[in-house]
């Protein structure tokens, strides 16, 4: 295989800077790195070091799978430099109804769970600028005081 064109392989890359030549193997466990080089020179070859950290890169996934997984807090955003607003997970934005005419609102999202997303708008026709500003931070504090079971401020 000529350089770069080797297959991408979880948890393997190639190392080809300076003097180092080889495949290094990587795993993480509870916020901890697990990792080794497995050098051409030392392994006799590019192949068989490819073999061996293939190998590693196993028996690696086995030893960190028997290691019970510490449950991850939940990660609380409280500042985002691209928002405009002042307050996160409320932005003014522009939505398109079904017969395509644009709309002015302010949108609201949050985060229930991992991996889900939800999302509520405010018509600024229908409200007013300072009102639909108003009603969508509401509801962004009201979700997060739900989601966190505590008193939110921000």
């Amino acid at each position: 295989m000529s350089q770069g064109s080797e297959k991408k392989e979880k948890g393997i890359s190639r190392i080809d800077s300076g003097s180092t030549h080889g495949w290094f193997v990587r795993g993480y466990r509870n916020g901890k790195t697990f990792s080794r080089l497995f050098s051409d020179l030392k392994c006799g070859g590019k192949q068989e070091a490819l073999l061996e950290a293939r190998s590693f890169r196993e028996n690696l996934r086995k030893e960190l799978e028997e290691i019970p997984a510490k449950p991850r807090a939940r990660r609380v955003v409280t500042k985002d430099v691209r928002n405009t607003t002042g307050v996160l997970g409320v932005c003014r934005t522009t939505k398109k109804s079904p017969k395509g005419v644009l709309h002015e609102c302010f949108s609201v999202s949050w985060r229930p769970t991992r991996g889900v997303q939800k999302c509520t708008s405010f018509s600024i026709r229908k409200y007013g600028e300072k009102e639909a500003f108003r009603l969508a931070v509401a509801h962004r504090k009201q979700k997060m005081k739900e989601i966190l079971r505590t008193e939110y401020l921000s």
